[in-house]
């Protein structure tokens, strides 16, 4: 008999057991896209031209182009960071502070982008499929922090649960907001409590202690905006939804 190692079991049995997204089978959910236009969302550089676009559908060709994502009509429910697939970063206008956050993704091959809570801690977006050794820059990790030249901290995944480029991929995060004292100072640093990656555990109680590199330039706050990194590589979006972080169902 041929034994699987644990985290591939554990990736096969979840991916026999996909489900409807959370936002259509739990109460409270939000939609962050309202299905035709950016309402709600701004450039990072509100005075600087940007290229995000609402569009129909997303083509992704894996072998003419398969370091490009092609949008595909105007007015729809994805968003594309431009044709040329490089832009500002993208922030909704909106702050939030503990929040449940549930996003879905497309990267064409070689592909970098991120998905920033609070504007200053980054899910890492990047095309790691087929990886084994996985670190801190890889998809599904807590980005590091950047200090005196060099990384620090951040959280690798667990587990590679990341499909092909050119594929639909998802987080479901939980995250908990730093607090402060009646003066304003930090007492508690920002959690990730969980990251689903494509219905896989990939972080658990994960503590941030400030920004991971190439955050918004913004102090840590009770409150603060979600961006979105347009500048690093082509990336669409769709299924943006949140609500407020509640009981965690796993206690």
């Amino acid at each position: 008999m041929q034994f699987r190692p644990f985290s591939l079991c554990l990736l096969v049995s979840l991916a026999a057991a996909a489900q409807d997204p959370p936002f259509l089978t739990e109460p409270g959910w939000q939609p962050l896209l309202n299905g035709k236009d950016l309402a709600g969302w701004r450039a990072q550089d509100p005075k600087q031209p940007h290229e995000w676009m609402a569009v129909r559908g997303i083509r992704f060709d894996r072998w003419y182009g398969p370091k490009q994502l092609f949008p595909v009509g105007e007015g729809g429910d994805r968003i594309l960071n431009g044709k040329n697939g490089r832009t500002q970063n993208l922030v909704t206008e909106r702050k939030f502070g503990d929040i449940e956050l549930y996003i879905e993704f497309m990267i064409p091959r070689g592909s970098n982008s991120g998905v920033y809570l609070h504007g200053l801690y980054e899910v890492q977006i990047l095309d790691s499929f087929g990886y084994t050794d996985l670190t801190t820059g890889d998809c599904g990790a807590i980005y590091h922090r950047w200090i005196n030249n060099g990384p620090v901290g951040g959280s690798p995944p667990r587990v590679n649960a990341m499909k092909n480029a050119g594929e639909w991929q998802s987080y479901h995060i939980w995250f908990r907001a730093p607090r402060f004292d009646a003066s304003g100072r930090k007492i508690e640093n920002a959690r990730f409590l969980r990251v689903m990656f494509n219905g896989v555990m990939v972080q658990d109680n994960v503590e941030v202690e400030g920004p991971t590199r190439a955050h918004m330039d913004i102090p840590e706050a009770p409150e603060n905006p979600i961006m979105l990194q347009g500048d690093h590589g082509p990336v669409a979006f769709r299924n943006i939804y949140w609500r407020p972080l509640g009981p965690l169902p796993w206690r």
